[in-house]
């Protein structure tokens, strides 16, 4: 039974209070851990501009410091997917009284948006890469024109002679050594190593990716589980409340068969976590 269910039992609804005024506290520490700032970033064009963005490892710390204070609970590590665009950080506990298990979820999702460090470097980088790029381009361009009669010529001093474009073909598709041979022979005639062009590339790709800075965006709000999963911003915290029968778990059971002093433990843990959401 998920809290916050609506039901006529007197009990579950004052968990029903409870839970809110749980998530109440929950949402407002939140709103105060990704509070937004503002940083200086780079764009793709090199323009300098403001983002905003907050800090998750306050997120994580938070967590982390819940966990370590719910002294008899079982706990999950605090975890971060690791998805492009949009992660999220949570955690899960939970712990038993008499025949029922009391669970809790808690988390915040956010965007990651990618911008380049401030940093001359950048621009220097960019600027080789393009002219490596466009170096390429041109050399490829004029192989393209100029090879079919260089590699005619080329072939028949190795030999080759009377075959038409089609023999050429087969010719090149049967002898990788003799493709490789006649390729790097153009590439000589025409003043370039594409291997070394590849790996300058390579290398100039490299160097930008380890200046990209990440920052992040949520909303402060409380989300529900379709909302999590198809990836809204916001943050979630649930209890749900079920019966252990049989070593089964059962989300559908009579409360009124609930004692008296398990309803007080259950009541006492859910005033122990909202003392540690709030502190």
């Amino acid at each position: 039974m998920r809290l916050g269910t609506r039901t006529p039992n007197e009990f579950i609804q004052k968990l029903n209070q409870k839970n809110e005024m749980i998530q109440k506290s929950y949402l407002s520490k939140m709103t105060d851990l990704t509070k937004m700032i503002d940083v200086k970033v780079m764009m793709g064009d090199t323009t300098i501009t403001k983002q905003k963005t907050f800090d998750p490892k306050q997120v994580s710390d938070y967590f982390q410091k819940i966990n370590s204070t719910l002294k008899n609970w079982s706990l999950q590590d605090v975890s971060i997917t690791n998805n492009e665009d949009v992660r999220r950080i949570f955690t899960k506990f939970e712990i038993r009284e008499g025949n029922y298990l009391i669970s809790g979820h808690m988390s915040l999702q956010f965007h990651v948006l990618l911008y380049y460090k401030p940093d001359q470097i950048v621009i220097d980088s960019q600027k080789e890469l393009s002219e490596v790029v466009d170096l390429t381009k041109d050399k490829q361009q004029q192989i393209s024109d100029n090879n079919d009669q260089f590699v005619l010529d080329k072939l028949k001093e190795m030999g080759y002679k009377d075959f038409d474009h089609q023999k050429l073909f087969e010719i090149f598709y049967e002898n990788d050594e003799l493709r490789e041979k006649v390729f790097s022979e153009i590439q000589k005639n025409e003043g370039v190593n594409f291997q070394e062009l590849s790996e300058k590339k390579k290398k100039l790709f490299d160097e930008l990716d380890s200046l990209l800075v990440e920052t992040y965006q949520t909303s402060s709000v409380l989300i529900d589980d379709p909302k999590l999963i198809s990836g809204e911003e916001g943050c979630l915290f649930t209890i749900d409340l079920e019966f252990i029968k049989n070593k089964n778990k059962e989300g559908l059971f009579d409360p009124r068969k609930m004692s008296e002093s398990v309803k007080e433990n259950i009541q006492s843990r859910l005033n122990e976590l909202e003392n540690i959401i709030k502190s």
